[in-house]
């Protein structure tokens, strides 16, 4: 029985991760400086977008470190 408990939870916590993520993907938009921060690399031709949100990418980086650094915690 524990394999099936230990299953369970791996699929509750799989189901949050995507319900997070989600709504990030739904909220994202209506935060007008995410993706647009000084670091954030555009370059913009005719025919072509190049986009790299170095900046953005190095906080969501740390704020989840953080977070999953303050979950472990036991």
């Amino acid at each position: 029985m524990d394999g099936i408990h230990f299953f369970g939870k791996i699929l509750i916590i799989f189901g949050l991760i995507c319900i997070v993520v989600g709504v990030f993907f739904v909220l994202a938009p209506k935060i007008p400086w995410l993706g647009r921060l000084p670091g954030d690399i555009m370059i913009k031709r005719e025919n072509f977008t190049f986009y790299f949100p170095l900046t953005t990418s190095i906080i969501a980086s740390v704020v989840l470190s953080v977070i999953l650094i303050l979950l472990n915690r036991k």
